[in-house]
């Protein structure tokens, strides 16, 4: 007679003897249907390497490689209006934002006047959100601006605060609702500190709504104010003017008789997002004649 053998955790050392033919099957064997139906599903069996290239396509499906990606095009460039600063920069870019920024008498309205012209010229509308009413309508006629088709938005308010609040709520208006060749936002007699006070977040959401359109967004101001937003930054500056001399070169010419006639303007390239390598500073020197010295 044969005899089983059963060890348990709680009798450890202590074994228990039954006989063959009174001892049940403590784990029975089930039959091979059983097995065949409790079987759970078979699962796909991957070596380490199929595993990762399996993980890499999917992780990569739909990803175009940087090598083949294609290079973005160039923006359409379109004339300053003054030949000078076309050779510097190449025109001012459709769908970007242009900062031209400088002190008081360095060009600025004239640069201005000569794109608003220029734009008129060829047969498109352009926006001026003027923030402290300080366009001259005549002043533009004389630089060739026609009058027809421009909208000029006067935000001249009491408080610089409410001349900005002003300028942003019609700016996002313009964009909003398209159709311009040129927007144009003066901001150039705002004290700095009121015009460092638009946020960064505006500036992105203007750089957004003027891409893939045919406007250009010019900014005017003393500083540059919208950062890495800007796609064209340009500083200008004043290096001196010239003064109508009197018949009589002997008699004594008080000063608030003297007339200016030119004004010797420098500009500088700061930035230009066109290029695909840094700009290096480059900088001209041109002269802007007064209307009435011919």
């Amino acid at each position: 007679m044969s005899s089983a053998v059963l060890s348990t955790s709680a009798a450890r050392g202590r074994p228990f003897v039954f006989d063959d033919e009174e001892v049940a099957e403590v784990c029975p064997q089930p039959s091979g249907a059983e097995v065949a139906e409790a079987r759970p599903p078979q699962r796909a069996v991957f070596s380490a390497g199929a595993y990762a290239k399996t993980y890499k396509d999917a992780r990569l499906a739909g990803v175009t490689p940087a090598s083949r990606l294609a290079a973005r095009p160039a923006p359409e460039m379109v004339s300053s209006g003054i030949v000078a600063m076309d050779a510097l920069t190449g025109g001012l870019p459709r769908g970007c934002l242009t900062e031209i920024c400088g002190p008081a008498s360095s060009g600025r309205t004239t640069l201005l006047l000569a794109a608003l012209a220029a734009v008129t010229r060829r047969g498109e509308c352009c926006a001026v959100v003027d923030a402290s009413d300080a366009l001259d309508p005549q002043s533009a006629a004389a630089a060739g601006v026609e009058l027809s088709r421009l909208l000029w938005v006067r935000c001249g308010e009491n408080s610089p605060e409410k001349s900005l609040e002003q300028l942003l709520r019609a700016t996002d208006l313009l964009l909003e609702s398209g159709g311009f060749g040129m927007i144009a936002l003066d901001l150039g007699d705002l004290p700095p500190q009121a015009a460092r006070r638009i946020p960064l977040t505006t500036w992105f959401r203007y750089r957004h709504a003027v891409e893939h359109t045919s406007t250009v967004l010019l900014a005017i101001e003393r500083q540059s104010i919208a950062g890495s937003c800007s796609s064209l930054l340009i500083k200008l500056g004043s290096r001196g003017n010239r003064i109508k001399e009197s018949a009589d070169s002997r008699l004594l010419k008080p000063t608030h008789a003297q007339l200016l006639t030119e004004l010797e303007i420098t500009a500088e390239l700061v930035r230009s997002r066109q290029e695909r390598k840094p700009v290096r500073s480059a900088e001209i020197t041109f002269a802007c004649k007064t209307a009435w010295a011919g």
